[in-house]
């Protein structure tokens, strides 16, 4: 997990709009400096000034080969920035309790149920797919069927909607 302070230190450098372009081109290929230089009309100096910075936060990864260095995205960088803002709990629960039983004494939590089975449906107001990791580790049944026998550390995940593509579909008139 990162710390507050690398945590606004990532910000700061997100702040520019040119790291942040950068940042969305590597994640979709790899690129050598002048390469993004001249994709963003900026200097070498410039492009290899912005890309230091995202590698130094760790946004950004060098690759080598001979004496050629591509760059490419780290995007589990960004998935852990969003960690800092996660809410943490201690509950006790009697052994052979379920993760959703566990749930049901966080304020914040709704928990609906269906055919005699739990679902979180809502966490802080933010309705949405959660999934559930148990130290680590996704197990292979659902949060209601989870028996606790020791004490073990939960993450519920909401399953976020990451734009990967986006398409603008035009329709020419008289195609049918």
């Amino acid at each position: 997990m990162l710390t507050k302070m690398a945590t606004v230190d990532l910000f700061q450098v997100l702040r520019s709009r040119t790291r942040r372009d950068i940042l969305k081109a590597l994640m979709k290929r790899e690129m050598h400096i002048s390469g993004i230089a001249r994709e963003f009309g900026i200097s070498v100096p410039q492009a290899s000034k912005h890309c230091r910075l995202l590698v130094e936060k760790g946004l950004v990864e060098k690759r080598t080969f001979g004496r050629t260095q591509v760059l490419r995205a780290k995007p589990d960088t960004l998935y852990r920035i969003l960690e800092y803002f996660s809410d943490e709990t201690e509950v006790e629960v009697p052994e052979g309790s379920n993760i959703i039983d566990a749930l049901t004494q966080i304020a914040g939590v709704k928990i609906e149920r269906r055919d005699e089975r739990g679902f979180v449906t809502k966490i802080d107001g933010e309705e949405g797919f959660y999934i559930y990791e148990v130290n680590g580790r996704a197990p292979d049944v659902p949060m209601d069927r989870f028996r606790i026998k020791e004490d073990l550390t939960v993450e519920v995940k909401k399953i976020l909607y990451v734009k990967k593509k986006k398409l603008d579909i035009k329709v020419k008139p008289g195609s049918r």
